[in-house]
Formats: C-alpha cells, structure tokens, sequence
C-alpha cells in the first residue's frame, strides 16, 4: 500500500465522524477541525464536481473505501482546493517532525507525511491557484507559492507543536505568531548587537574557563550558548509584559554562565572561586561546591524595567528545583503580589534526559493549573544536548520528543535549533508573550550539542564517538551567527573581533585582579523577604519562648470555629462535630487536638501571619478530626472557618493536594523559603508517605541551611504510631530524620498534649529565626478521652521540650521511664489499671534539638532509680540509637523495644497486640 493510500485509509472513519459532528453542532469540535470543515464546505460548494455529489457509494478501486453523500470522501474524491487545505493542517499539526532543528546531525524520518503527493498533489497542481493560500495569509496563490511558504513557516529551524491545544482562543493566538511574525522576524541591528553581544559573553566565558582551569568541573554551557541569549530576551520581553520578578531554576549545566551573564554574579567572584583562595567562614555551614550555589540581584533591561532575579540553589538531584521555585514563586504572588500572577515568573531550565526521565517534572506539570499550586504559566526551557551524561536518547526515552509531558497540560512546545541565535530569541519571546497573555506553561526545546563530556575531564568519545567527531568540527553559535550577520550585510566582521577582543581582556584583567589580591569570603546574604531575622545559636534552644495568647484571641478564634453560617446545611455528623467543639471552648473549657490546632492557626491570622496547610484530605484530615473546611450537605459549596473569621488580619490557605509527595512537599520548601512569616505546613495522609520525598529530605530540607545558608521554617505533619494496621502506616521512620539531625538543622519532635502542638506551632514564627520541624503527628490521641487541654494552658507557658511526672512520689520511683509520642499513653494505662507506684514516666517531646539537660535534671530527681528507654519502633528503628548516642554518657540506661525487624511493623494483628502488651509489661515490670 502506498502513502497515498494509508493516508486516506488511516483517517476516512476519523475525519467522517468528525464532519457529521461538525454538521450537527460547528462549536463541538476543535477550532482547527471546525475551520477545515468550513473550508472543504466552502470548497465543496464553489468547486466540487458532479462526482463529488452524486448520491450513489462509489467504489474506490485503489483502496475499497466507500464514499457516501454527506460524508468526507477519500483523498482521490476530494476537491483538490480541499486537499490543500488538508495539506496546510498537517503542516501545522505534523511538519515539527521534519523541521531542521538538529545543528550537528540528520533528524530520522519520523513519517512526517506532509508532502503534496501524500495528498493527491502533482507537479501539474503547482502552478494552479487556490484560495487556501488566504488560511497561511498569503491570498489566493500558486501551490507552488503555498508549499514554500509552509516549508519556510514550519520546516526550518523552528518546530512547532500546538495543533492539540483545545482552546480555541490559544490556538488562534499561536497560529497568527507562527505562521505571521515568525516569517517577518528580523531584529532590528541594535538588537542583533545584544544577540552577538550575548552569545559573545557566553562562549568567551566558557573559553577563558577552559583554558585557565584545565579539568576542573564546570559544566559548562558550551554547544548551547544560545540559552543565554534566550534568557536575556526571556527576560526582557516579560519585563515589558508587567514582570517584576524571575525566578530561574536549573541543574549544573551552564549553571556559571547564567551566574555571570544573566544573574550579575562579578567575574571576580566567580574566578575566586575556582582559586580557592577565599577562606570560608565555618560558622556558616558547610556551603556547597560553586555550580549548586543560588543568588539573587537587581538589574535594569534595555527597556529601563527593573527586574528582580533570583537563581534557586539546588543539589545535583535533576529536577528537584523545580516544585521549589514554583512553591517561591506562589509565595511571592500570594504575599508581595496581592495574587497578580502576572508580576512574578517560574523560569525552569531542563536537561533532555532529566524531563524525559525524572517523575518529578510530570508532578510538578501536573500542578500547573491547579488552585493551590498555579504560578500564572512557567517557561520550561530545555536544554536539549541529545546524551545524557552517556546515554544515547534512544536509550533515555520511549517518546519522540523530550518535551512530551508538555500534552497533558495542553502546553504548546517550540522545537528551536540551537545554532540559530535569532529562532532561538524568537522563541524566547512568544514564549514570554504567551506566559503573560494566558497565564498557562509553555515549553522551548532548544536541540543543541556538549560539546565536552558530562565534566570537562570525561571523554565523551568512549560512548558517541559518530557523533563526537562531527561536534569537534562544527563551530560554535557565535561562529555561526557571525556568519550568518556578514553574509546578510548586517554587521561589520571588525564588530564582532573587536567584542571578543574586549570581552576577553576584560576576563583576565578581572583574574588578574583576583590573583594579586584574593576576594574575602562572601557568605551568603540573608533575601530581602528575612527583615531583622537573625541566625539560631546554642542558647536559644535551653528554652522555648512564651508563646500564650489573650483570652480574648481565643473567644474570637472559637466563635469562628463553632458557628455555622445561615443557610449552611452541614451534615449530621458535622453538627455533632460542632456541637462537641462549642462544648469544648466555651463550657468544658478543655480542648482536643483539633482544637487546639486551629486555635493556634486562628492566633496566627489575628496577628496578621499567613498560615499555609496542604496535602493530600487536609481539609478536613486524614482521620476526620480538623475539618478545617465544611462542606453543605445540599451544594457542595465549602466554608473555610477560619477564613470567615472576624478581625483577621492575615491569610489562611488550605489546600488538598494532588496525589503527589515529592513535589507537593518541594513546593511548601519554595513557599516557607519565600515568606518567613508564613506558617507553611505539610501533612501527609500517613507518616511513611514521606519516603516518596526522601530526596525533598535529604537535600533541601535538613541540609539547606548548612550548605546554602538558606534558613527555612516548614513544617511536616507525619501521623506515626503502632495501632495494628501493619507494615504500611505505622511508622514515619523517626530514624531517618534523626539521622539527619544535626547543628541545630531543624526540629524533630513527638508530641502528646494539645497544648503543647498549639506552642510548638506558634513556635514556628514567634522564634527571631526559622528551623525547619518535623512532627511524628499522632493517630489514636486525636480523639484519646485522655488528650485533652485546659485552657489556661494556651493563654500562658510555652512549648515543653520534656514533660515531667507529676503522678508519683519521687522517693518512691524504683524504675524511670524515657520514652516519646503515643506509647506514653499505653504505659500510663496500664500503670493506672495495675496501680504502679514506683514507675516515673518521662515523656520527650523534642528529640532534636535534644534537651539534654533538661532531661539530666529531671532524671536527677529519682536517685538510684534504674533508667530504660521504651519505644513500639523495633530496636533498629524509632530512637534509640540517637538517644543512645547522645546520652550514653550521662545517663546509662538498657532499651525495650520490639526485636530488630526488616519491616517497620507485622502484618498480623494478634501478633501486633502481643508486642505491645510485651513492651508494657517489660517497661512496668509487671
């Protein structure tokens, strides 16, 4: 079978079906459809043959295919003005498959199927006229005239991916940019300057690099300079759209480029660097090597708009930036932007292999459009060097392209070549102009080259070698530009020398400088969003501060949270839900842990703080306890509380998440990062959860602060505890965090009274710096009878990093009791029921930073009394290891705890009942 015939086989049902759609209602399909259609009726009336119309099926001797009256015939029974419409619409939904994108090899042949003879077009056509040309805005024109136009619009060195946005409003736009300006686009000369300019600064830099620090790590940016011109028209163009503030995410690849083109970092700075002749001050941290470093300046565009950048510091895990940016960009939209989305940009800067590879880039893709997580659009700019570190892209990748994860957002990709300075800034521009205009995601596909390996000391020909001796012949994309300026007349050649001349004496006389007389260090400066916030030391962890409220903070809070608005029809539970909170504030006047926690976010919203909750049921919780948000039984319509709540003067947020943990928990570290007096918290649905985040973990959150001297006050909710639901769920792995503790990194703690919750979150934002807290949330204690607070409690006092015993003598304790979280209230059960009197119960409610001496002082009190630590974690997990490790000095003491186990709990409920009696009796002595 012949192209000629599968065409019209592999789309007669398809495009039938949708033509009858067309004829029953025009706005039922898409634009693009509804515009053909109108057009082959069009066609069908002033150009269709008797043949066309006949009302008998005619038989198709090539293909057996029917056509019948009414329906859209196959490819040699239509009109042939239809035909070239048809030739147009594949153009611009398949011609990105053939367009000349790749600037160092053949593109494969990806069945583009965009010829004329694919659509029954011969020579003998091209010199007819067709009122087609009119869709391209040509007029009526020659076939000839038609398939040049298409092939300059949609085969050069633009490809252009669009044709499944369902917007009609979007498509139009993109349409009259595509097939318009992209034809007429010329830069002026002085803009042309700024392009060489550019390139110029790019690819110097990398040189000057290169040849002075031989084999160091760089990364460099080499094969795809064009990024930074792109950047710069980026930039530039959303300046003028209203943009006042850019954040740039990346991994290490050109990473030192954008630092000194882009972002402003000095040569100097950055040549210190790679001395290594500045002394670092340890009292910092422990910083990070130069290409994961962030930074942040002013700068003034060509246009005299100033703009506010920021580079997001990163580890080399690809793609975890990129929730963190947007989590700093929704802050900042949501606090110093009044909600104007159009005023801050997400720039995300990709690797081919990584957004093809990393599952993060489809969950953060994933949060683009929704409530609490939407940005107003990001630019995802790849840089597209076809080999990942040595993996081929056939072997990185099932899809055509890497930009395919574009679709599920309705995205529209632009496939640039790299070599092709001017279709690169074009690039840059629509997309800026697009992100401005719809507030929705747009991704460049920049195809480029490396022209090293993965470092500058790998050797890339052990793995591509074809493709490595073409790049160490091809030049470079200011070669080629400067070509291409002389050979158009554009540009002297002395320009260009005369810029590469400068640029370069000016690298090395800022070395120069560097070398005589080294830079001091520069730790990093506190952002601008951290006022007269200061740095944590020692002291400031002997004692929490008072963190109490006025009573009359709480009657506001309360009225709030017990009074259903007129009209609001809640369900029956819900009322009871009510009731028994009214019961709680304003009679009992003894609070659960529900409470308490919304006391503590309405405390914060009176003093005009913003408090931020996601994850996934957080609404209402998990374990339907906070219903922080109801719904009316008959609308569905939600109330928000707390929101509604009289003399607020900040922000509430709450937001259920999509079913992601990686990215969700990244994006609340952008947000806390951003807005220092946010209250920023994420929950998971069960402590374990956080394993799907492990590397948000390890490389952000407990690290940050030491390695980028970025201080951070999230809060992670975990629920944790063994209650016999098995392996899953019951274990948040208070190990792990514990592991990572150190330095007064950030806070881990096991809470176990209401009240105490309620201090520990004020906590958050009453201390004169910001640690980020991790909290083994509780399961079962949300609704114990026992978990209850008095009022009082939460109008004085602060939080208690160790809860003392106040139920025994002390000269009558034989045995002292360390443990944390829930099982204290398993222990004190059964010390009541048994009337033991001779067993102290200490509960430690922080673990880092751990209270030592607190904890010596109160262990003082029962002298001679034996010391045991008890946890329900199995002996290799929980705390004991930790504890062990920081007390064994102090206070010798043996351990009980289930036997060491592979899973973090049995499968068996029985067998789960039986451990715990076994650790309650064993702690007791019973």
């Amino acid at each position: 079978m012949d192209k000629f015939s599968y065409i019209a086989n592999a789309h007669i049902s398809y495009i039938d079906e949708l033509y009858q759609s067309f004829k029953q209602d025009p706005d039922s399909i898409d634009l693009s459809w509804k515009e053909f259609f109108q057009g082959f009726d069009f066609a069908l009336t002033n150009y269709g043959d008797e043949d066309s119309t006949e009302s008998r099926p005619q038989s198709n001797a090539k293909n057996g295919s029917l056509a019948t009256p009414g329906t859209i015939m196959d490819m040699e029974q239509l009109p042939k003005e239809i035909k070239v419409r048809a030739l147009i619409h594949a153009h611009r939904s398949r011609a990105h498959l053939r367009s000349k994108t790749n600037p160092v090899r053949e593109r494969r042949d990806r069945k583009a199927l965009i010829d004329p003879q694919d659509f029954g077009l011969g020579k003998e056509d091209m010199g007819t006229e067709f009122q087609a040309g009119n869709e391209i805005g040509i007029g009526k024109a020659k076939l000839s005239a038609i398939v040049e136009a298409l092939k300059t619009i949609y085969e050069g060195p633009m490809g252009f991916e669009y044709l499944y946005i369902r917007d009609p409003e979007i498509l139009d736009w993109l349409k009259t940019k595509i097939e318009k300006e992209a034809l007429a686009f010329n830069p002026a000369t002085e803009e042309k300057k700024r392009i060489l300019s550019k390139l110029n600064q790019a690819v110097v830099f990398e040189n000057f690099l290169h040849t002075k620090y031989l084999g160091q790590k760089r990364f460099s940016l080499e094969g795809g300079e064009s990024t930074i011109p792109f950047l710069d028209a980026a930039i530039n163009t959303a300046a003028l759209g209203g943009v006042e503030e850019v954040m740039i995410g990346m991994a290490h690849r050109g990473r030192l480029n954008v630092l000194a083109n882009i972002m402003g970092k000095t040569y100097e700075q950055i040549f210190s660097e790679f001395e290594g002749t500045a002394k670092p001050d340890l009292t910092m941290g422990d910083g990070d090597v130069k290409y994961h470093m962030g930074y942040s300046s002013d700068i003034v565009t060509p246009d005299e708009k100033k703009v506010h950048l920021k580079l997001a510091p990163n580890p080399s895990h690809l793609e975890a930036v990129n929730p963190v940016v947007e989590g700093f960009i929704r802050a900042k939209i949501d606090s110093e932007h009044q909600g104007d989305a159009r005023k801050a940009l997400p720039i995300l800067i990709h690797g081919d292999a990584a957004v093809a590879g990393q599952g993060i880039v489809y969950e953060v893709t994933q949060m683009a459009g929704l409530k609490g997580y939407h940005t107003g659009g990001t630019i995802h700019f790849v840089i597209n060097n076809q080999v990942g570190f040595t993996t081929d892209f056939d072997d990185a990748r099932s899809s055509i392209y890497c930009t395919d994860v574009a679709k599920i957002i309705d995205a529209p990709v632009i496939h640039v070549n790299g070599d092709n300075a001017e279709a690169v800034v074009f690039a840059a521009r629509l997309a800026a102009e697009f992100r401005q205009k719809f507030g929705k995601d747009i991704f460049v596909d920049m195809v480029c080259y490396r022209r090293h390996g993965h470092n500058e000391s790998d050797e890339p020909k052990f793995t591509q070698p074809e493709l490595y001796n073409i790049i160490s012949k091809h030049p470079n994309p200011r070669e080629v530009y400067i070509k291409r300026l002389t050979e158009r007349g554009d540009l002297d050649a002395k320009i260009a020398k005369q810029m590469d001349e400068e640029f370069r004496q000016l690298l090395q006389d800022r070395l120069n400088m560097v070398k005589e007389k080294p830079l001091p260090y520069q730790a990093t400066k506190f952002e601008r969003e951290w006022g007269s916030l200061r740095r944590s030391n020692p002291d400031d962890f002997l004692q929490s501060p008072e963190t109490g409220i006025s009573e009359d903070a709480i009657k506001t809070v309360a009225e709030a949270l017990t009074v259903i608005p007129k009209g609001f029809k809640a369900i029956k539970q819900i009322e009871v839900q009510m009731k028994q909170r009214k019961e709680m504030f304003f009679k009992s006047k003894s609070l659960n842990w529900a409470s308490a926690e919304l006391l503590a976010y309405g405390s914060l919203l009176l003093e005009g703080k913003t408090v931020r909750l996601t994850g996934q049921d957080v609404q209402r919780g998990t374990f339907s306890h906070r219903h922080a948000v109801l719904h009316d039984a008959s609308s569905n319509q939600p109330y928000n509380s707390l929101k509604e709540m009289k003399d607020r003067k900040g922000h509430f947020y709450i937001y259920n998440s999509l079913l992601s943990e990686y990215a969700v928990l990244g994006f609340e570290y952008g947000y806390a990062m951003a807005n220092p007096h946010s209250l920023t918290i994420w929950e998971a649905q069960f402590g374990d959860f956080a394993n799907g985040a492990q590397t948000m973990i390890d490389q952000f959150i407990s690290s940050g602060e030491s390695k980028w001297q970025k201080q951070n006050g999230l809060v992670m909710l975990l629920p944790h505890g063994y209650e016999g639901q098995g392996p899953e769920h019951s274990n948040a792995r208070p190990e792990r965090f514990l592991q990572l503790s150190a330095e007064y990194n950030m806070v881990v703690a096991n809470i176990t009274e209401p009240s105490n919750f309620f201090h520990m979150l004020r906590r958050q934002l009453t201390w004169e710096f910001r640690k980020p807290c991790i909290v083994m949330s509780p399961k079962s204690l949300l609704r114990h009878p026992k978990v209850m607070s008095p009022v009082e409690e939460f109008t004085q006092g602060r939080f208690r990093e160790i809860i003392l015993d106040t139920t025994v003598e002390a000269k009558d304790v034989k045995r002292v009791v360390l443990c944390s979280g829930k099982i204290y209230y398993d222990l004190e059960e059964a010390r009541e029921k048994e009337k033991v009197k001779d067993v102290a119960i200490l509960r430690i409610e922080q673990l880092h930073p751990l209270p030592i001496k607190q904890i010596v002082e109160a262990v003082k009190a029962y002298k001679d009394a034996e010391l045991v630590w008890v946890q329900e974690e199995p002996e290799n997990m929980g705390y004991w290891t930790y504890i062990l490790r920081l007390l064994y000095k102090e206070l010798p003491m043996e351990l009980i705890a289930r036997k060491v186990s592979a899973s973090p709990a049995t499968g068996y409920n029985k067998v789960h009942v039986e451990e715990q009696k076994s650790i309650i009796s064993k702690a007791l002595k019973l």
